[in-house]
C-alpha cells in the first residue's frame, strides 16, 4: 500500500472541522458539525477512536464488528463531550460529524476492503481509469434523489444539501453502511469530506487521480483544486494505491546465491 493525505481550511470557514487518519491498515475522513469545539472535538474523537484498531487490536477477521464497535465508542464520547459543554452553560450546544471508513480485511474469499460511511463523507473506487462512488450518502438530497423528487444534478446547488441524516452525535440515527470491494493490485480508494466532492465534478477528480502518481501528491492536488472552486468549506481527501502482493517469507534469490558463494569460499 501507498498513501497519502492533505487537508485545508478552504476559503470560508474560520476553523477546520475536519480529521484524517492514515494508519495501515486502517484509514478515516471525519466531517466534524457543530462550529469550533463541537465538529473539530467530534471529528478528532473519531480519528482517536480509529487509531486504536491500528494499534495493536485490529483483527482482520472481524472487520465489521470492530468497526461497529468504534462507532459505538465515537458516538458515546461525542454525546458525553456535548452533554458537559451544556451542563457548563452552552445550552445550545451541538457536536457532530460524519465518517468515511476503510479498512483491510480478511474474508472467506481473501483479502478485501472493507468500506464503512455515516454522513455525506464518500468513498471512490479508481481503476482502470474510471471513478466509481462506493459509498451511498445519508442526506436529505441523497433521499430526495432516490425518491425520484430531485435530480443528482439539482442535488449539487440544492439549499439543503449540507443536511444529513445520518451522523455521530446529535439526534440523526449513527447506523453505518458497509461495503465491500476486491484488492486488485492498481486500485486507487478515495476517501473525501463534501469539501471535495461538492466542489469538484467527478471528472475534475478522475482527472487529477489519472495524472498523479503519487498518492500524497494526488491528495493534494485533489484538495488543492476544492480550495481553487470556491472552498466553500473545509477540504479534505485521503487516497490509498494497492501496488501489489508479497510474500510472508519472500525469496531473495540474490540473497540466498550470495550466500552460498561465501559458503564456498568464492566471496570474502
Amino acid at each position: 500500500m501507498h498513501h497519502g493525505a492533505a487537508t485545508d481550511i478552504g476559503l470560508v470557514r474560520r476553523v477546520n472541522e475536519d480529521s484524517h487518519l492514515s494508519a495501515p491498515p486502517v484509514w478515516v475522513v471525519a466531517d466534524g458539525m457543530g462550529g469550533h469545539d463541537g465538529g473539530d472535538v467530534a471529528s478528532a474523537i473519531v480519528v482517536e477512536e480509529f487509531a486504536k484498531l491500528a494499534d495493536g487490536r485490529y483483527d482482520p477477521a472481524r472487520g465489521a464488528e470492530m468497526v461497529t464497535a468504534a462507532l459505538t465508542a465515537c458516538q458515546e464520547r461525542i454525546t458525553a463531550y456535548a452533554g458537559r459543554q451544556r451542563e457548563s452553560g452552552a445550552p445550545d450546544f451541538t457536536s457532530g460529524t460524519t465518517a468515511v471508513i476503510a479498512m483491510l480485511v480478511e474474508t472467506a474469499h481473501g483479502p478485501q476492503w472493507l468500506v464503512a460511511n455515516l454522513g455525506d463523507s464518500r468513498a471512490y473506487r479508481f481503476f482502470d481509469g474510471v471513478l466509481s462512488q462506493v459509498s451511498v450518502d445519508h442526506s436529505l438530497v441523497q433521499e430526495m434523489v432516490d425518491a425520484g423528487s430531485l435530480s443528482a444534478a439539482d442535488a449539487a446547488t440544492h439549499p439543503d444539501r449540507n443536511v444529513v441524516t445520518r451522523a455521530l452525535g446529535g439526534e440523526v440515527s449513527m447506523e453505518a453502511d458497509f461495503f465491500h470491494l476486491s484488492v486488485p493490485p492498481g486500485l486507487r480508494l478515495v476517501l473525501c469530506s463534501d469539501g471535495v466532492s461538492g466542489m469538484l465534478e467527478e471528472e475534475q477528480m478522475a482527472a487529477i487521480l489519472a495524472a498523479t502518481d503519487d498518492p500524497r501528491d494526488a491528495a493534494e492536488r485533489l484538495v488543492l483544486a476544492a480550495v481553487a472552486e470556491g472552498g466553500r468549506d473545509n477540504a479534505t481527501a485521503v487516497v490509498v494505491d494497492v501496488v501489489g502482493w508479497t510474500d510472508e517469507n519472500p525469496y531473495d534469490s540474490a540473497q540466498q546465491r550470495a550466500s552460498l558463494e561465501q559458503k564456498l569460499g568464492v566471496l570474502p
